[in-house]
């Protein structure tokens, strides 16, 4: 398989002047196709999550990127591959529950083993949204801060975490995990869906959205209307 190398392509991945979220299609598809499915595959994250995990970091350019529900490391390893990729000046932080907090998807000896060693990320133990606006504490006013959320997925946690976020930090870009919504009689965990839109509906700022919608998982991105590419 050739490896991926980014100077292959003359296109930038973000067009600069576009007014609306838009990102290189073409050259997130490879990216993602022989990068990154050859390391983490399709799951938990289907190929059109991938791309917009990749399409959100390459849009904004962040540089700090604060996670939780680290398990084994699968968000965490795709966001730092493409960091390193497009080269993004970024810092990783992974946030899990403590080894004694039990939770049937806790991953106890296999934490994180997938970024293990990698100089971006740094793995934490703790309460996620906790730990992550902590995390903010010490940043640059300028930087920009991408939290990814994919704890327990109730409508109480999301609702607490997004809250949270967007009180503290209203110019972050927030991604969040298993957004899919689907009929209430279908026995689906419509939780985070309406989570989102009851958080988002007692916000004064204005944010845009942009989901996958066509099946399990989902995952959905939010950011302000006013945000632009970074330079």
């Amino acid at each position: 398989m050739r490896l991926f190398q980014r100077t292959e392509f003359a296109d930038p991945v973000v067009n600069p002047a576009s007014a609306e979220f838009e990102v290189n299609n073409w050259i997130i598809s490879e990216f993602v196709l022989k990068v990154l499915v050859p390391v983490v595959g399709i799951r938990p994250f289907p190929l059109n999550e991938q791309m917009l995990m990749v399409s959100a970091v390459c849009r904004f350019r962040p540089s700090l990127i604060l996670e939780w529900g680290t398990h084994r490391g699968v968000s965490a390893r795709v966001f730092c591959e493409t960091i390193r990729a497009f080269r993004i000046p970024a810092a990783i932080h992974s946030i899990d529950l403590p080894d004694d907090v039990f939770h049937g998807e806790h991953p106890k000896s296999d934490r994180g083993v997938l970024v293990r060693g990698m100089s971006e990320v740094t793995l934490h133990q703790a309460d996620g949204v906790t730990r992550a606006l902590e995390l903010c504490a010490d940043r640059k006013t300028h930087d920009k801060v991408l939290f990814y959320v994919d704890g327990d997925h109730s409508h109480a946690s999301v609702t607490r975490e997004l809250s949270a976020i967007l009180e503290q930090q209203p110019e972050a870009i927030v991604l969040l995990h298993d957004t899919f919504y689907q009929s209430p009689d279908s026995g689906y965990n419509i939780g985070p869906y309406t989570a989102i839109a009851e958080v988002l509906s007692k916000q004064a700022a204005r944010y845009k959205m942009i989901r996958t919608t066509t099946g399990l998982p989902g995952m959905t991105l939010i950011y302000p209307e006013r945000s632009a590419p970074a330079a």
